[in-house]
């Protein structure tokens, strides 16, 4: 009986870690869409009326090519860099998932998940920072 008792409550503690994983996710993916819509509606106007030009390349400004100058931008109030602020959020989901995991394994003393979700979490954050 008493072993029953525990598999309860060891049901309860991976019923509640497996809510908050979820609430995290749909609380990121919601972020991600407001954060998205709201530098849509402040890039769009300054594009609205602008023709593309075909005959000659223009990569992105020097402060769109990493996450803090994508950030700082944000801050400034430009739509381009809030709508990839959307996107870094939505890239960073999945990461943040992970990253939970690690504890939610360490809290289960799980710790053969916990060395391979750190390898895995390591393989994400090597290829954002090195992609």
């Amino acid at each position: 009986m008493a072993q029953l008792a525990g598999s309860k409550t060891s049901e309860h503690r991976e019923h509640a870690i497996e809510q908050f994983i979820g609430n995290l996710l749909r609380v990121c993916v919601i972020a991600t869409v407001v954060i998205v819509v709201v530098g849509g509606i402040l890039f769009l106007p300054s594009i609205l009326w602008t023709a593309p030009s075909y005959s000659k390349f223009v990569g992105e400004p020097a402060a769109f090519r990493s996450v803090a100058g994508i950030l700082g931008q944000a801050l400034t109030g430009d739509g381009r860099a809030i709508v990839q602020t959307g996107m870094l959020l939505l890239v960073l989901t999945p990461i943040l998932r992970v990253a939970f995991s690690v504890f939610a394994f360490l809290y289960e003393k799980d710790y053969l998940y916990v060395v391979l979700t750190l390898v895995v979490l390591g393989l994400l954050m090597f290829s954002l920072l090195a992609g």
